[in-house]
């Protein structure tokens, strides 16, 4: 029992006198620190600058959620959100660097774009019919996600026509000839109805709106004693139906507002 106390009696004068292994201790814990704050440097680099890599954007817009897709340089994902609220979009875009942002052209994408520019971004409009290859077939491709990533990817290939960018005032005039447009359909339309009703008694009526307005009078006086009283309400009601529809079509006539824009000039 002696001589093991002596043994470890003698080891201890040993490492007293070892004072190398605190030396190799404190080297492997200052290397060990120094592992760590490499990697950890190198892990919040790419977090720090995410945002600044990010180059070219696909969003695909709706009515209150749309899609977010960023891609980098060698077109490598680096922010995807596939629901964006329709309030806090803007508020993204506003903390991106200048990118080529790509979007589809649904109902208000001239709106989105010219706020978009305010942010220094290059806005491309596309056609759907050319971000429609892109999208990922059977149902992977079924989600708004998809048509961004498809917006994103169709914006970055080269010779891609575009839509340009209208402003508001144009845009303005164009709605109002749509608008226009509608209620000339509607009213050949409703004409139309009423000379396939009235053809089914046995009168054929021209096609001309004026010579139908002036003809369908005297036929339907004839035609009061003969047909039902419901049938003889609905066409006296038509010609008065277009004949509103028609003080539309005037009222929104492209002639009156180009004499607007010239007097306004």
């Amino acid at each position: 029992m002696s001589g093991y106390r002596g043994y470890h009696a003698d080891d201890a004068e040993r490492m007293k006198g070892t004072s190398p292994s605190r030396g190799c201790g404190g080297s492997r814990e200052r290397q060990r620190s120094a592992e760590m704050e490499r990697v950890a440097s190198a892990i919040s680099k790419p977090r720090k600058g995410k945002s600044l890599r990010i180059v070219t954007v696909g969003i695909d817009l709706a009515k209150n959620v749309f899609a977010f897709h960023g891609v980098d340089e060698n077109g490598k994902a680096v922010l995807v959100k596939p629901k964006v609220p329709r309030d806090k979009l803007l508020e993204l875009v506003a903390q991106l660097p200048p990118c080529v942002t790509g979007k589809e052209t649904p109902s208000g994408a001239h709106c989105w774009a010219r706020q978009f520019r305010q942010f220094g971004h290059t806005v491309k409009l596309m056609a759907p019919k050319f971000v429609a290859p892109y999208r990922m077939s059977g149902k992977r491709g079924q989600h708004d996600a998809a048509d961004a990533a498809a917006t994103c990817e169709a914006v970055r290939r080269p010779h891609r026509r575009f839509v340009p960018v209208k402003e508001e005032p144009p845009r303005i005039i164009w709605g109002l000839h749509r608008t226009r447009q509608g209620f000339v359909e509607e009213r050949t339309a409703t004409y139309n109805r009423l000379r396939g009703l009235i053809a089914e008694l046995g009168i054929v009526l021209p096609q001309k709106v004026a010579c139908l307005r002036r003809q369908i009078g005297a036929h339907l006086e004839g035609l009061c004693r003969a047909i039902p009283g419901s049938v003889s309400a609905i066409c006296w009601r038509t010609p008065a139906h277009s004949t509103r529809g028609s003080k539309n079509t005037t009222g929104s006539s492209p002639k009156r507002h180009a004499k607007t824009r010239a007097a306004g000039a």
